[in-house]
């Protein structure tokens, strides 16, 4: 045999005995910053999705008169819904600044390390901020 088509023959027997992870345990990755901020901007726009039904039927109902209005400050004033709310505000605004952030990705602007960490953090920072002050306003 050749000594070049051993040499490769080595090589690629070398490759194959990696160690490789046969089920990956999802709890011990740790992802960096902005791979958490991806996960949540599709969390946050599933979540969006999914609620969407129930943004509509409010919003119909406050459109339906003064009674349809009654019934959605009746149903929104359970502690729970408003929490829902909450919940679905920060998603909004989290799935926007990401969906910026993601846009400013696309055309080159941050992404080295340390830019892509500092919009992660400004994704968190300014989604929660928002959510803060929006939902102390209309709580």
């Amino acid at each position: 045999m050749p000594e070049g088509l051993i040499k490769k023959q080595h090589q690629k027997k070398a490759v194959q005995q990696t160690k490789r992870p046969k089920f990956l345990n999802l709890i011990e990755i740790r992802l960096p910053l902005p791979g958490i901020v991806s996960i949540l901007h599709r969390v946050s726009g599933a979540g969006l999705f999914l609620m969407l039904p129930l943004l509509i039927y409010l919003f119909a109902n406050s459109l339906a008169g003064a009674e349809g209005m009654a019934n959605v400050r009746a149903l929104t004033d359970c502690v729970l819904v408003k929490l829902l709310l909450l919940g679905l505000l920060w998603a909004y605004l989290h799935h926007f600044c990401a969906g910026i952030r993601f846009l400013l990705l696309d055309v080159h602007v941050g992404l080295d390390l340390p830019a892509a960490r500092a919009g992660a953090w400004a994704v968190l920072g300014v989604s929660l901020l928002l959510t803060l002050l929006i939902g102390v306003k209309v709580w």
